[in-house]
């Protein structure tokens, strides 16, 4: 009868197919060797069928043995989640974590950090959003995150930001645009010139920010919602833009882009941001938002993505 079955014959089970045989599955488990033996018997005798092939010098697993094992694991990896998730709820474990991204910020550390938390605590959800802009810090004003990595400073006495990194950003263009003559050393691109040019703008879909632009030199824009489609509009010539250097190193070593000298950013086109972390000071962070906060400081720190 399955319902008579135990979780710990399942785990005997599972220890004898990872071990190899009765003897290292009672050294793995701390038990005696004719527990184990004993155990796996009436589980046989449970199911009816013959789960190992005792006739060799070691228990070999039989077709119907090897067929339920991806079964049993299943459940015990269920029963341990539901453990663990128990425990951390005990504990004051969040059941979820949600994280408004910016995307000037690189996502590779944040799944760096979430990694970790992941490893820590399997039982916790995330939701990890991008976030441009004024966009995270309404978010958290509007507790539809947990915590946001944002690169717009907003002071608010009921939001406590720390500072990550600064966060370099470079005027870009294709060589295969106008501008690209002017990426040669010499004279900056004045606001005059760019004027005649179309430049890739990301738009803040809060409110926070209407009616401002940043760093917008140009007259002339298009507006676009992520760093993704700007990068692809700008190496389809048809405009210039400011992208995070970390999006495009790659594309500038291939030259694919080329930098834009602009006469406000400086000969190599650069601006900065500052990064911030940032959670609600009346909601104190729970365990596994405290360890994606401590794990993405010290991946910026390992990454040294302060310098330009």
């Amino acid at each position: 009868m399955l319902d008579a079955l135990t979780l710990d014959q399942m785990r005997m089970f599972v220890a004898v197919t990872e071990t190899g045989s009765f003897r290292a599955a009672a050294t793995q488990l701390s038990r005696v060797q004719s527990a184990i033996s004993h155990s796996i018997a009436g589980m046989e005798t449970q199911l009816g069928l013959a789960l190992f092939d005792r006739s060799g010098h070691r228990p070999v697993l039989t077709s119907e043995g090897q067929a339920l094992l991806a079964d049993i694991r299943a459940i015990l990896l269920k029963v341990d989640t539901m453990r663990a998730r128990a425990r951390g709820l005990g504990e004051g474990l969040e059941l979820g974590i949600s994280i408004a991204l910016d995307p000037q910020f690189p996502v590779e550390l944040v799944a760096s950090a979430l990694k970790a938390v992941q490893d820590a605590y399997p039982s916790v959800g995330v939701r990890l959003t991008i976030a441009p802009m004024g966009t995270p810090i309404a978010a958290l004003r509007e507790r539809r995150c947990t915590m946001a990595i944002m690169a717009l400073d907003m002071p608010d006495p009921m939001i406590e930001l720390e500072e990550l990194a600064f966060l370099w950003r470079v005027a870009v263009v294709s060589p295969h645009h106008p501008l690209a003559l002017r990426a040669a050393p010499g004279p900056a691109v004045t606001a005059a010139e760019l004027a005649d040019h179309v430049q890739i703008v990301g738009e803040d879909p809060s409110h926070l920010t209407e009616g401002r632009d940043f760093h917008v030199l140009s007259p002339r824009t298009w507006r676009v919602s992520d760093n993704d489609t700007k990068r692809v509009l700008i190496l389809k010539a048809i405009g210039w833009g400011n992208l995070p250097i970390w999006l495009v190193e790659k594309d500038l070593n291939e030259g694919k882009l080329v930098r834009v000298p602009t006469a406000e950013y400086g000969q190599k086109g650069e601006t900065m941001l500052r990064a911030y972390i940032a959670h609600r000071s009346d909601e104190p962070l729970g365990p596994a938002s405290r360890l994606f906060r401590k794990a993405l400081i010290e991946q910026v720190q390992q990454e040294k993505i302060s310098a330009p």
